[in-house]
């Protein structure tokens, strides 16, 4: 973790200074190749499906199962991504000093954020996070529970494969390798790695964090 979590550091600067064209272009091939990947995905998501199958409740299993259709979903919505305004740089607040001096208040990047989601590929956690994270000029780090790491896995790669098909580096989107819980406590207590840690889960991940 510690290799990913140095790679992701490093890519900070890069992904920072994106424009919002090269960033939209991002996007749209990541879409491209989440599309292009699909069959790997599904293929990664009926191995997470036959383990889970015995553990978790039917409700569950759906949200696990990806189809076709729930992928050119997760495409789409990195598409829609595109046409928000771009975050980066945006004047939150101005003030002029009486000696005529202009202080602006700017937004900036947060840099890497790593995210601890539950188990879920759908709706699209993955995919999701990736965008909004690069859209908003951040690296991010992803973490997916037990029952959904295949699918995740497979997701990132394509995700990974469309930000190198457009000259960007792939450390902009990171999948923890480590689904155990000393993985998730690495995360939280990863200072001077992680900038802002985000949890998605039950009650338990958010007393641990």
């Amino acid at each position: 973790m510690k290799e990913m979590l140095e790679a992701a550091r490093a890519a900070k600067g890069e992904v920072a200074g994106l424009t919002t064209e090269q960033k939209n272009a991002a996007l749209n091939a990541m879409a491209d190749a989440l599309i292009a990947g699909q069959a790997e995905i599904l293929d990664a998501n009926a191995l997470d499906m036959a383990s889970a199958k015995e553990h978790i409740s039917p409700v569950m299993l759906d949200r696990l199962k990806l189809t076709k259709e729930r992928i050119a979903g997760m495409a789409q919505g990195i598409r829609e991504v595109t046409a928000l305004p771009d975050p980066v740089g945006r004047v939150l607040q101005t003030h002029i000093r009486e000696d005529g001096l202009e202080i602006q208040k700017v937004s900036v990047p947060m840099g890497v954020i790593a995210i601890i989601y539950e188990s879920r590929p759908h709706p699209h956690p993955p995919s999701d996070a990736a965008a909004l994270a690069l859209k908003s000029g951040n690296v991010c780090v992803l973490r997916s529970g037990k029952e959904a790491f295949h699918s995740a896995n497979a997701i990132v790669d394509a995700l990974r494969s469309g930000l190198r098909s457009v000259g960007i580096t792939e450390n902009a989107v990171n999948l923890v390798q480590d689904t155990s819980r000393e993985s998730a406590a690495a995360l939280m207590t990863a200072n001077g790695y992680i900038d802002l840690l985000i949890p998605r889960g039950g009650a338990g991940l958010f007393h641990a964090c």
